[in-house]
């Protein structure tokens, strides 16, 4: 069912050569470098509030090599716009903060704070912002912190600082970095070999949006068949009238070498593709090999279950626990038709770049969540 170990040999070698310093999320606080200083970074995002740990050198620059040293995250769905959502997540975010300023002796100028552009965008579709003005006040108030900054991000600017955080500075002028979301897709790439320019690209479709169209044209036919073909309808439309425009209009195609995925779906798909690879942040893939995972995914999902992923991958390949783990949880955030719909999408942008006479290489980014806010304080701490 998987592809070969030797062929994911290559996979790991390449990710040691393309992403060589990528940052990765680690279960302790180990520093890396004698003289750096330690930030925290804490992100308000769509499906709850992320808070890493952030080394950076004395003389760190946009350009400098960072390191996380350890992220998480609680869950609130801020973007319900409710007021137990609204609740959970300022009890998330003054806990964060507290663990950072009171347990990790991190000093609060030390400290960023954020809004991502992804609750930006959705408040602002909504009529919510209120909701984040709110937030922000109330974190302040119950801080005691007046005159702390909580930077609401734009998506240029998130897609940039992802660019920045996740891609390493040797492939950062021939890399297009595509973040796949729930409800939109964002990215871009650096096209003049400096950063003091990114070109974005943007689409309206992410992986729950492209549900919950395929999911609305049901009917009264909730079947697996009717849903597969309501999917195949949605992302047929989303590729003729919006992707194919959208992908030939950044003008990646022949400045862009490599390709790389990050967001849920490319967390899951990497998971689940390649087992003997998970403790790697990044997994090399090939559109052949998505498009066989995405039609096994249609018609055999209990393939991909935590107990046949964990019986059928060789002991000396994985940390089976943590594999186990890691399988539950990717099945726990994607149901069968959810990963349906984000590989679907993942698919009909991949194939754009997969010409006959050229074709690029494509790579799943699992800890990508982390890129922007490291990038984020980074830029922060050298202000």
């Amino acid at each position: 069912m998987f592809i070969s170990l030797k062929k994911k040999v290559l996979g790991a070698f390449l990710f040691m050569f393309f992403f060589n310093y990528l940052l990765t999320a680690q279960n302790s606080v180990i520093r890396k470098y004698e003289t750096a200083s330690v930030y925290a970074g804490i992100e308000v995002g769509s499906k709850g509030v992320k808070m890493s740990f952030v080394e950076i050198d004395k003389l760190a620059s946009e350009d400098a090599e960072v390191n996380i040293l350890k992220d998480t995250t609680i869950n609130t769905d801020f973007i319900s716009f409710t007021q137990p959502t609204y609740q959970a997540t300022l009890a998330a975010l003054n806990k964060l903060y507290a663990i950072a300023v009171n347990e990790n002796k991190i000093p609060p100028s030390q400290v960023f704070t954020a809004i991502s552009s992804g609750v930006n965008i959705q408040a602002v579709k909504e009529d919510k912002m209120g909701w984040i003005d709110q937030l922000v006040s109330a974190f302040k108030l119950a801080n005691n912190e007046p005159d702390r900054q909580v930077t609401v991000i734009d998506v240029k600017d998130e897609a940039r600082l992802s660019h920045l955080g996740i891609v390493p500075e040797a492939r950062r002028y021939n890399t297009f970095l595509i973040d796949i979301g729930s409800g939109n897709t964002k990215g871009g790439y650096f096209p003049f070999g400096d950063t003091k320019e990114f070109k974005l690209f943007q689409l309206t479709w992410g992986t729950k949006s492209a549900f919950n169209a395929a999911d609305k044209m049901l009917g009264g036919d909730n079947s697996l068949t009717n849903f597969t073909s309501q999917l195949s309808r949605v992302l047929a439309g989303a590729e003729h009238n919006e992707i194919v425009y959208a992908v030939n209009v950044s003008g990646a195609f022949p400045k862009s070498d490599n390709i790389a995925f990050s967001g849920g779906i490319a967390w899951a798909v990497a998971t689940l593709i390649s087992p003997e690879l998970n403790d790697n942040t990044v997994v090399t893939v090939t559109y052949d090999e998505v498009l066989t995972f995405s039609e096994k995914l249609m018609t055999n999902p209990e393939l991909f279950s935590d107990y046949f992923i964990v019986k059928n991958t060789p002991e000396n390949t994985a940390n089976l626990e943590k594999l186990g783990k890691d399988v539950r949880q990717v099945n726990k955030v994607f149901d069968q038709r959810a990963l349906m719909a984000g590989t679907g999408l993942l698919l009909k942008i991949m194939r754009q770049f997969d010409g006959v006479v050229e074709r690029k290489n494509f790579f799943l980014v699992k800890n990508g969540a982390v890129g922007w806010i490291s990038a984020f304080v980074n830029q922060q701490s050298t202000k």
